[in-house]
């Protein structure tokens, strides 16, 4: 039997599995296809699991059910992720996989219990125009070339240094534990910066008030705010220098608002 995973999280925080060494339904909750979603126990981890057809393709609605469930197991237990699309062929590649892995995995839980993350889009005016970069296209080499493409680089480092003053502002406000910062150009002429904060899931709530204070203040920026997510980033800031099998892959899952998730691939699973 193929097996499509979701997550792995923490044996002891679903007590359905305190008696049981086989898989065990996890109550009320339905994945991929709208299969049952099982609790896989594997030492001290609990896979979660659904039972999966090889030969039924994934669409755009399977990757909405990928992160719900994702989701729903969150709100009991640290997760670690996997990739969306992650099968494995039958029970003793999965067991394999785990154990392998076991160590990493629970130090990874470990490092991210009782943590969220939040996210942020900050979107500001671009501190320089665009039309230098659309000139260079058409042209090719010469004077004019070369002094466009050194005014281009010119305005590359005025954009990055705006994005840094502005991800430092939203640090310095925040307080979060940890971070992950990307910027990019956007086709309306702004830059876009999307922020993911580590914080302690305790402070959901003073977050959430500090971002309607700063949005209210900041009237330079737009802002936009979800969350609390389950920790994505942070797993793939943890397993990004790990030589293995369990390497972390961006893979953009679709939902309410979907972040860029890094999530894990085991060794042995079907991609």
């Amino acid at each position: 039997m193929a097996w499509y995973a979701y997550c792995i999280g923490e044996k002891q925080s679903f007590p359905a599995l305190a008696r049981h060494r086989k898989p065990v339904p996890l109550e009320s909750v339905l994945g991929v296809s709208g299969n049952q979603v099982f609790l896989y126990p594997a030492s001290d981890l609990a896979v979660i699991v659904s039972e999966h057809n090889p030969q039924e393709p994934f669409n755009q609605r399977s990757g909405v059910d990928h992160a719900r469930v994702i989701a729903d197991c969150f709100q009991h237990s640290t997760v670690l992720p996997f990739r969306f699309g992650t099968v494995f062929h039958d029970d003793e590649t999965l067991r394999k996989s785990i154990r392998s892995n076991q160590r990493q995995f629970l130090g990874n839980i470990e490092k991210l219990r009782g943590k969220t993350e939040m996210h942020l889009k900050i979107f500001v005016d671009d501190c320089c125009g665009r039309e230098i970069e659309k000139r260079l296209a058409a042209e090719g080499v010469g004077r004019e070339y070369l002094s466009n493409l050194r005014e281009n680089a010119s305005r590359a480092r005025e954009r990055q240094t705006r994005a840094r003053a502005v991800s430092f502002q939203m640090h310095r406000l925040f307080q979060p534990l940890d971070e992950e910062v990307s910027c990019r150009l956007m086709e309306n002429g702004k830059m876009m910066l999307d922020i993911a904060h580590l914080i302690d899931r305790k402070c959901v709530e003073r977050y959430q008030n500090k971002f309607v204070s700063t949005s209210a203040a900041m009237r330079e920026c737009q802002m936009q705010l979800s969350g609390p997510w389950p920790p994505y980033h942070f797993v793939q800031r943890l397993t990004r220098t790990t030589h293995g099998p369990a390497q972390p892959v961006a893979q953009p899952v679709p939902a309410a608002e979907p972040p860029q998730i890094p999530m894990l691939e085991p060794v042995g699973a079907m991609v």
